[in-house]
């Protein structure tokens, strides 16, 4: 099983490495979040997947008397899940405000091409309000 979980970790991380690199900013989330799933999946399988009895103490006794599993990968992925998640829909957002003021999330189009100026001023393409964004679309549907 620990080969066949290897080679599932190995593909997510090639498949969310395409997708980061990519240039477009929505494969850029889809692809963290893919990357994220294979460290969890990476902990998963580094804690071992042999059935366990749970690390419980027998009464009267000290110590254990048995194998017992390892709860801490599990633990730690939970938590990896619930950051992991709240760090998409973060993203997400981001990626709503960006398409809001620029028009696009291609990273290789000309509202991203752009850099400030001198005079620390923000580029037109950049400086767009919701109203101007959909001023634009109605202008263009005609």
């Amino acid at each position: 099983m620990e080969p066949l979980l290897a080679c599932l970790v190995g593909l997510l991380f090639a498949a969310a490495l395409y997708l980061m690199l990519s240039g477009v900013l929505i494969k850029f989330v889809f692809g963290l979040a893919l990357i994220g799933n294979g460290i969890n999946l990476l902990i998963f399988a580094a804690g071992r997947l042999e059935h366990q009895q749970p690390p419980l103490i027998q009464p009267g006794s000290e110590i254990l008397s048995h194998p017992v599993a390892n709860a801490l990968p599990q633990a730690m992925i939970l938590t990896a899940i619930v950051i992991g998640f709240a760090m998409v829909t973060f993203l997400l957002v981001l990626l709503y405000r960006t398409y809001a003021y620029t028009g696009t999330l291609d990273a290789d189009e000309a509202p991203f091409r752009e850099e400030w100026r001198e005079d620390d001023s923000c580029p037109e393409p950049l400086i767009r309000t919701q109203q101007d964004i959909k001023r634009l679309r109605r202008e263009s549907e005609l």
